[in-house]
């Protein structure tokens, strides 16, 4: 679980890292900075639906504030 909670982050990050390389070599003529944080969206909302699935099913278990 920790492996694609971790997989997941780096597509994150690596999908925030090219919209902004698109951003500043497109300079806003394509569409491609809007595709990459989409792909951001959608990795995020995977993610966090991961993370519910894998509570619901036990796979992983709320630690609490300590």
């Amino acid at each position: 679980m920790k492996i694609l909670v971790a997989i997941a982050f780096f597509l994150i990050i690596v999908s925030m890292g090219s919209a902004l390389v698109y951003l500043m070599k497109d300079k806003g003529k394509s569409n491609r900075t809007v595709q990459a944080l989409a792909f951001r969206v959608g990795f995020s909302i995977t993610l966090f639906l991961l993370i519910l699935f894998a509570n619901k099913m036990g796979w992983i278990q709320p630690t609490g504030i300590r």
